[in-house]
């Protein structure tokens, strides 16, 4: 054998090797290592419904509009809670001067010591107990209604961003009914759906690099929990009361997705973050190198 053929025998074996390596690599990055294309960009809602009915006089934001914590979104007509207020302010000086009147015709007949009967002070110290309770509930009338026409006014309760607007001014309000949604802009957070055979690389706590679809830049975030639980199409339940199990069963058996919430921990500069975005995610492992760069590759040609 020539030396030509043993070095081209070498070059083979060392092409082969590394051919081998490569895919074993690609093969522990692609299916081994905790990532996962399946993300989404959550955020909590804040359903805002009056708690008073009434017809919507103003309307101060425009939908996707951003609104800090307390500024107003809307004004319901406060005739009516205006009225109302001064009815229970009136009863509230009647049940003051009741209460007054009783209070001196108690004084006078305790001053009056033995000349009158036993029976009328007593009749006035009771009258004076009524009209002290009557007086107290005028006082919580009144409140009830200043409370009323507060809320009249209706103010955001976090900072965000109003979504999906439908209220008009001369929309009628309905106290309990939902009428505007306010994303919290503080309250992003983005869910991983690992496969079960990558949860074994996923602890809490463990550094979490996201890359949104649609920005280069990249998250950094962490594992706040995994979740316990997805749901089972064996356990539905007929009329009859008994599971409705499926007849067939896939040879290959693929693994379930289990939803892993993500904290963010930083968002860099000129990133727009809307509930509902598609990311893919990679949690660090302890000790290890992120793998970010060659799981990007796969993602892309794969």
């Amino acid at each position: 054998m020539t030396i030509k053929h043993i070095l081209k025998s070498l070059v083979t074996l060392v092409l082969g090797l590394t051919a081998l390596l490569l895919c074993t690599q690609l093969w522990r990055a692609y299916e081994l290592a905790p990532w996962t294309r399946d993300g989404r960009v959550s955020a909590q809602v804040i359903r805002i419904a009056p708690e008073v009915s009434g017809q919507v006089e103003q309307l101060l934001v425009g939908d996707n509009q951003w609104v800090a914590k307390g500024a107003l979104l809307y004004q319901i007509d406060r005739s009516a809670y205006l009225l109302a207020q001064q009815q229970r302010t009136a009863e509230l000086a009647e049940a003051r001067s009741v209460f007054e009147q009783r209070s001196s015709q108690l004084n006078r007949r305790k001053q009056l010591g033995d000349a009158i009967a036993r029976e009328e002070t007593d009749n006035a110290a009771r009258d004076l107990v009524v009209a002290r309770a009557r007086l107290d509930a005028a006082q919580s009338q009144l409140a009830h209604a200043q409370l009323d026409l507060d809320r009249t006014t209706i103010r955001s309760p976090v900072d965000g961003y109003v979504t999906q607007l439908r209220l008009q001014p001369g929309d009628y309000a309905a106290a309990g009914d939902t009428n505007i949604f306010v994303v919290d802009s503080h309250s992003f957070w983005v869910t991983g759906y690992f496969e079960e055979t990558k949860l074994p690389g996923v602890r809490v706590g463990a550094t979490a690099s996201i890359k949104l679809m649609g920005f280069s830049p990249l998250l950094e975030g962490h594992v706040a929990s995994i979740g316990r639980g997805i749901a089972d199409g064996n356990e539905l339940r007929s009329n009859s009361g008994l599971p409705q199990v499926a007849p067939t069963f896939s040879w290959i058996r693929l693994a379930q997705r289990v939803p892993v919430r993500i904290e963010l921990d930083k968002v860099p500069a000129g990133v727009e973050l809307a509930a509902g975005m598609t990311a893919s995610i990679e949690v660090v492992e302890a000790g290890a190198a992120t793998r970010w760069r060659l799981t990007q590759w796969l993602q892309e040609f794969m």
